[in-house]
């Protein structure tokens, strides 16, 4: 299994999703190098691709997908960070969680967005909608 750092950058409520030219929409992240603790590969990977800098990351749970196990982290996005596409990425957009299962977006993808928002409903139902921005953002 190969190990991927992935991170979910969430802002009033959208996700923000990277793609290639001509590849489905995913979130941003990438493997993790040889002796690369997984939170420093996704600040990198989260820097290389959207060229967003972080000051602090949050581990969330860890994914396993088909071949990759994606250890999913949540950014701490300073309020005035506007991303751009870098390198291999050609597209980075804000969605509505809702949006996701609607685009051509890769399987762990989507996997992970049911999660957030399954976990964000929850955390909801449990302590009333103050608390989420606090929660994850």
């Amino acid at each position: 299994m190969k190990n991927r750092a992935t991170v979910l950058c969430v802002r009033d409520g959208a996700i923000l999703l990277v793609a290639r030219e001509r590849a489905r929409w995913a979130l941003p992240g990438g493997r993790i190098k040889r002796a690369e603790p997984p939170e420093a590969a996704a600040c990198r990977e989260l820097e290389e691709e959207t060229g967003l800098i972080v000051s602090r990351m949050s581990y969330y749970f860890q994914f396993r997908g088909f071949s990759t196990i994606h250890h999913v982290f949540v950014a701490d996005l300073p309020a005035d960070a506007v991303p751009e596409p870098l390198n291999e990425i050609a597209r980075c957009r804000w969605f509505a969680p809702s949006k996701v299962t609607s685009l051509s977006a890769s399987v762990p993808t989507r996997g992970i967005v049911e999660l957030f928002v399954l976990h964000v409903t929850t955390l909801e139902k449990a302590a009333g909608s103050d608390v989420i921005d606090e929660a994850i953002c």
